[in-house]
């Protein structure tokens, strides 16, 4: 059985330009795959995208500049995946949308936005990568720590992470037929590196208090997991949760 490695793979992944979504290009490409980097912002925010183009080849590595909440755009999405790479091996779905907020002050509109940019993406890229994807395909969504604690201003996020993972065990089963597995992760409080090297010690005394790990997660201590379960080595695993938190609810 192989270890997490993704040699030849090709892999999706959404919210790409995000903290998790950069370390997660990176990890994979390293670990043998062609990566598909997609965000709705422009490469043009990260010099990050062009380093890794140099670093590791344009042949491995297409940035697509998409909103995952547009079904129109993820037709092309896949187009252009199919164009360049010819198939589809995994999804890692980051994707999402925030909008904190008091539920008597939230308007309809925030808490529309916050669902559709977080779990109506996930069943729009779901939907599109089975379509494409053969037997041994694997799809990976992001969930969060907040879809079991509640933490006051988050509801609306809260509630789409919640149902993101009951999405997630539906989909494994309707896609099991498929020969696809479908899982979902939902990671704590994590930070780029670099925060985290610039965090006060206020902030770093409050984390020992909130994780049994005592401290923030880092963004591939999550895409290591995210890296199994898109590998061979998981070929037995499907419809599960897997909560990458340090601990953190079992501090509350």
């Amino acid at each position: 059985m192989s270890t997490n490695q993704l040699d030849n793979k090709v892999i999706l992944i959404t919210g790409s330009l995000g903290a998790l979504g950069l370390a997660a290009v990176e990890l994979f490409l390293e670990r043998g795959a062609n990566v598909v980097a997609c965000d709705i912002r422009s490469a043009d925010e990260s010099g990050h995208i062009g380093q890794l183009n140099k670093r590791f080849g344009a042949d491995r590595h297409i940035y697509v500049q998409a909103d995952m909440t547009k079904e129109d755009e993820i037709e092309r999405l896949s187009t252009q995946i199919e164009t360049t790479f010819g198939k589809l091996d995994g999804v890692f779905h980051n994707a999402f949308t925030n909008k904190t907020r008091k539920i008597v002050n939230q308007p309809l509109s925030e808490w529309e936005d916050t669902l559709r940019g977080t779990l109506t993406s996930a069943f729009l890229v779901t939907k599109h990568a089975a379509r494409q994807m053969n037997a041994n395909g694997s799809i990976v969504l992001t969930s969060s720590i907040l879809s079991r604690v509640p933490i006051i201003e988050n509801s609306a996020y809260s509630a789409a992470k919640a149902g993101l993972e009951q999405f997630a065990r539906v989909a494994a089963v309707e896609l099991a037929g498929q020969g696809i597995r479908v899982n979902a992760i939902a990671p704590g409080d994590f930070k780029a590196e670099h925060v985290l090297a610039q965090a006060s010690e206020e902030q770093e005394n409050r984390m020992r208090k909130l994780t049994l790990a005592g401290r923030s997660g880092y963004p591939n201590e999550i895409n290591e997991v995210a890296a199994f379960l898109l590998s061979d080595a998981a070929s037995y695993v499907t419809g599960a949760l897997y909560p990458v938190t340090g601990g953190f609810e079992l501090c509350r």
